[in-house]
């Protein structure tokens, strides 16, 4: 009877231990951030910057109708359970409407909903658009143990579905919060348009495709503004910079500084792109002219398509001449 009573007894202090276990467990968020030990939740202040300019990336870049700009940010801090978008996968009708109209209503309301369903959403955050390829833009973001991930689109303008941005990014580290990280961005094709230049029409791709990161050699297609076959990688066309914000002596983080936008600004140095001269097919050749039973010329031409910048490949001869025999001589 002695040893029955242990052994309920062991079974009671078992059971107990994995309800206990269970318990803490099932009130964890699902995948990597769950591993966070942070107590507090941290503010960071985030700071984007384009590097999109006309020496970095020469080809078709956009002077006007519109020129080259930024959309204002649209960021959420959240948890593993939701995604903003991924790469190799369907962008959300929301990224979508943002990324080919910079509008943002859809996008807003698909995370609003993600936040009531599964309570993965901690907060959204936006900073205010650029108006020119180079320049500054920035607000602040709050983070929790529960929700240490960031992601935010910024869409290309002009452009027909090509954006940039971060898809969950973990701000924490074990028990404490990354003091500061920088991230080299580079445009996304959103997977829902065909178009091939900055100032392509509305062309939908159908079916749908999904989310591509666009390279110096993909698409691989003479057109595409970002096609420049003779670089390995391309230059980062933008940056992103957060900063942890360290609060006061009383507990309290500093007043919030407002970075204005800086318009026509180059940041910092960037490489020259060098960028080869493009030209046309030859035209058929002219008619023959010249003398009746003497040796004529004709000419055939073509015409510049794109031309040389940063010590690219200068543009070959436009005309070419060869002999003929005239004809309709009488």
């Amino acid at each position: 009877m002695e040893n029955l009573l242990l052994a309920c007894c062991s079974c009671k202090v078992l059971w107990t231990f994995l309800v206990t276990v269970l318990g803490s467990a099932s009130s964890l968020p699902v995948g990597d951030d769950s591993v966070c030990g942070a107590e507090e939740p941290a503010k960071y202040s985030i700071i984007f910057t384009g590097k999109w300019s006309q020496v970095a990336f020469p080809k078709q870049y956009p002077l006007y109708r519109p020129p080259a700009q930024w959309s204002s940010m649209l960021g959420v801090t959240h948890s593993s359970d939701y995604s903003m978008w991924k790469k190799n996968e369907y962008a959300s009708n929301g990224v979508r409407d943002f990324a080919e109209k910079g509008e943002a209503w859809v996008l807003m309301k698909e995370i609003e909903e993600a936040g009531e369903k599964i309570q993965s959403v901690h907060g959204i955050f936006s900073a205010p658009a650029i108006s020119s390829g180079t320049g500054q833009t920035s607000t602040e973001l709050e983070v929790h143990s529960r929700h240490p991930l960031v992601s935010f689109v910024v869409r290309i303008v002009p452009s027909p579905d090509w954006f940039v941005g971060i898809d969950s990014l973990n701000l924490c580290q074990g028990d404490h919060w990354m003091e500061e990280v920088s991230v080299d961005l580079f445009p996304y094709d959103a997977g829902t348009d065909s178009g091939f230049t900055f100032s392509s029409p509305n062309f939908a791709t159908i079916p749908q495709d999904t989310v591509t990161e666009i390279t110096c050699s993909s698409p691989s297609h003479p057109a595409n503004s970002f096609y420049y076959p003779k670089l390995k990688i391309l230059p980062p066309i933008a940056q992103v910079t957060m900063v942890k914000i360290k609060k006061n002596k009383l507990g309290l983080p500093p007043p919030y500084l407002n970075i204005p936008a800086k318009s026509n600004e180059i940041i910092d140095s960037v490489s020259e792109t060098p960028l080869d001269c493009e030209v046309s097919q030859w035209s058929s050749w002219g008619l023959c002219r010249g003398v009746c039973r003497q040796t004529g010329t004709k000419i055939r031409t073509r015409f510049v398509l794109l031309q040389p910048a940063n010590n690219g490949m200068p543009c070959p001869n436009l005309d070419e001449e060869t002999g003929c025999e005239p004809e309709n001589c009488v």
